[in-house]
């Protein structure tokens, strides 16, 4: 193993902007490997985790034709998109994985490249991420596939838990983990810690006040130190806030919850999704004497549990994108630190071996 010693070794797939990376740093992980195909989150990637030379990069996953050339690592890490898998023509006996010269069902779909590398490989343990509703997905057949491929043709010891990332940030972000272990373990997310009451929306806004931090690598863009205020640009235009309230006031009356979500102090907020850029309406913060408006991309890195040296080298719509799609952070650190344990053991077993 390529590991350095006291440490292990991880591949990091659909990587965004390295969210899930920073977890598994945090608990002695090393990245060998990286795959992350959109070129703006490539740069963020790069901003933050300038040593791409030290371990391989990939582009687009699918274009590793050959599993057996991904370097060696002890846990595979990714945060997959959610696709429908086709089983249509495929006998009962393949669909439950048991059966050769079939379709695989889940050929076509991003998740057969994790399986294929997960196959080649043999990481002694992975976690995939996805959304929560992955679970009941293309009714529920996704969800079948996925277990049955990981449990029953590879031969891991899955367990699966929707984690919350309001107890970790002021956001209501349902996420799945799914966590296998090569090897049968204890490893259970009963144990998961969880803070009892998590923070509220004014830890991650800008700090009016004076107290707010001088961030050089943020060059003034979203925050006017000289007037200790949020620049106007992030403040809804007359047009858009008369738009946003009239279809909120249309739903209301059709009689559902449609309409912006409007957040002051003390609340905490709905998921930041990639189309916040579109404008802004899941999350609006409200000022008092004019309209509300948007979070700054700052405070987007803060609501996903980004530190402030978390660097921002792209425009504002690439930075919405980015953070819409990425993980709560300590969220993911919470599962990555319950994992811990149960990966060194497997590590320094096949160190010994």
């Amino acid at each position: 193993m390529d590991s350095d010693q006291g440490r292990f070794a991880f591949a990091d797939l659909f990587a965004g902007i390295g969210g899930i990376r920073q977890a598994f740093e945090g608990i002695g992980g090393k990245c060998a490997f990286t795959s992350e195909w959109n070129p703006y989150a490539q740069q963020t990637y790069a901003a933050n985790f300038p040593h791409r030379e030290m371990h391989v990069f990939n582009n687009d996953i699918t274009s590793v034709k050959d599993a057996s050339t991904v370097p060696d690592h002890d846990v595979l890490l990714a945060g997959f998109p959610c696709q429908p898998f086709s089983i249509a023509g495929v006998s009962k006996k393949n669909s439950l994985g048991r059966a050769h010269g079939f379709s695989d069902p889940t050929q076509g779909t991003l998740f057969f490249d994790v399986k294929r590398i997960i196959d080649a490989k043999q990481p002694a343990a992975f976690l995939l991420e996805n959304v929560k509703n992955l679970q009941t997905h293309d009714g529920g057949r996704t969800f079948a596939v996925i277990r049955r491929t990981l449990e029953e043709e590879l031969g891991y010891h899955v367990k699966f838990e929707v984690v919350n990332g309001l107890h970790f940030t002021p956001q209501n972000r349902e996420r799945i983990m799914i966590v296998g272990f090569r090897e049968p373990t204890d490893f259970s997310f009963e144990s998961l810690e969880r803070p009892a009451e998590g923070s509220k929306i004014e830890s991650v806004l800008h700090r009016t006040d004076g107290t707010e931090p001088v961030l050089p690598h943020d060059e003034g863009r979203y925050f006017d130190h000289s007037r200790n205020r949020v620049p106007d640009r992030y403040t809804l235009t007359e047009n858009l806030w008369t738009y946003l309230q009239n279809y909120a006031a249309k739903h209301r009356a059709a009689g559902n919850g449609f309409g912006y979500g409007l957040v002051r102090e003390g609340m905490t907020t709905r998921t930041l999704s990639a189309r916040y850029y579109k404008d802004g309406s899941e999350i609006l913060v409200e000022q008092l004497g004019t309209r509300p408006r948007r979070l700054t991309p700052r405070e987007c890195a803060r609501l996903m549990g980004f530190e402030d040296s978390f660097r921002i080298p792209v425009s504002d719509t690439q930075a919405y994108k980015q953070f819409g799609n990425s993980v709560v952070v300590p969220a993911i650190g919470a599962v990555a630190k319950l994992m811990a344990p149960h990966i060194w053991q497997a590590v320094t077993r096949k160190r010994a071996a």
